[in-house]
């Protein structure tokens, strides 16, 4: 597990140096949008609903929306005089019993590990909290927003929650559950369907039989060769690849909108300028081919000029 936070935790006169793990993580199955003919990942643009461009990262504001409709655009100076917190401490403000925390105010856990100069108090802490059957309210900051938080005590654990604001908790705001008139025959099978399925909770009586399923699918199809080899989008990923295979992919692709082998290993440097060099190449073989020529011509003329001087040496000597 890898830290997310290191802080302390602070009660009274006491400071415990702790770091902080998530202590959840989602196992939900995550499709893709995909173009079903070719399995192509769907990419979306920001655009202006105004003027439908497409706009820049460093073009985006933050926008408050009121009640009317109108938008309130918020600049980063706006931003930086918002109250924000930013120190590192989990600041006990009071112990509550334990059945005043409404389950539904609470939201992310934490796993907070204490450092190994300040186990002991770590371990008083969490004993204390356990002997009394109570709850740490604390407030904490994180990622620089101020928020409430509980701490409790799970396997010898002390976790942290994060809480809901009250006004972030619904009303149930639809008609009222009106009381039923009930027999006593109606309450009776009642009760005796609770006690025929009551027992005790044992998470590993239940399974995500969806996320199997989808397992199975995927799986089967797999093994069945029905798999879409898509190219990877590589202007559109967010990956770090090494320098010298991000290059080797380029070759390859250069290559190919040229129409040429992939199987050819030369260098970049020597690939790119092709038609320069075809182009170069042209005038040589020309000049190549009028060397040839002037090369024939002058073995012609010297080869006329022996058989002429033979001649006029035979008539001399027929004289």
């Amino acid at each position: 597990m890898r830290a997310i936070w290191k802080g302390a935790v602070s009660f009274g006169l006491v400071n415990v140096p702790v770091r902080l793990y998530s202590a959840t993580e989602n196992h939900d199955v995550q499709f893709r949008q995909v173009h079903r003919t070719d399995g192509g990942r769907i990419r979306y643009k920001r655009f202006c609903s105004i003027d439908g461009d497409e706009v820049a990262y460093d073009d985006i504001a933050k926008g408050y929306e009121t009640e009317d409709g109108q938008m309130i655009i918020l600049t980063d100076e706006d931003m930086a005089d918002l109250p924000t917190r930013s120190n590192k401490e989990i600041s006990v403000e009071k112990f509550v019993p334990e059945d005043q925390i409404d389950p539904m105010l609470l939201d992310k856990s934490y796993y907070l590990e204490p450092d190994k100069t300040a186990t002991k108090p770590y371990v008083l802490l969490r004993e204390a909290l356990e002997a009394q059957g109570r709850m740490a309210v604390v407030t904490v900051s994180i990622r620089s927003r101020m928020t409430m938080a509980v701490l409790r005590v799970r396997d010898g654990v002390i976790v942290m929650q994060t809480m809901l604001w009250p006004d972030e908790i619904r009303a149930a705001d639809f008609a009222s559950v009106e009381d039923q008139e009930l027999s006593d025959k109606e309450m009776s099978m009642a009760r005796m369907l609770i006690d025929e399925l009551a027992g005790d909770y044992d998470p590993d009586e239940f399974e995500d039989d969806y996320a199997l399923a989808v397992e199975a699918l995927v799986k089967a199809k797999v093994d069945g060769g029905e798999v879409q080899q898509v190219a990877a989008d590589e202007e559109e990923s967010g990956e770090v690849v090494d320098l010298l295979a991000a290059l080797a992919r380029s070759v390859e692709k250069a290559k190919t909108a040229r129409g040429e082998s992939s199987s050819t290993s030369a260098p970049v440097a020597t690939k790119t300028p092709a038609k320069k060099s075809t182009a170069t190449k042209a005038p040589a073989k020309k000049a190549a081919t009028k060397k040839t020529a002037a090369k024939k011509s002058t073995a012609k003329k010297s080869t006329a000029k022996k058989s002429a001087a033979k001649k006029t040496a035979a008539k001399k000597k027929a004289s």
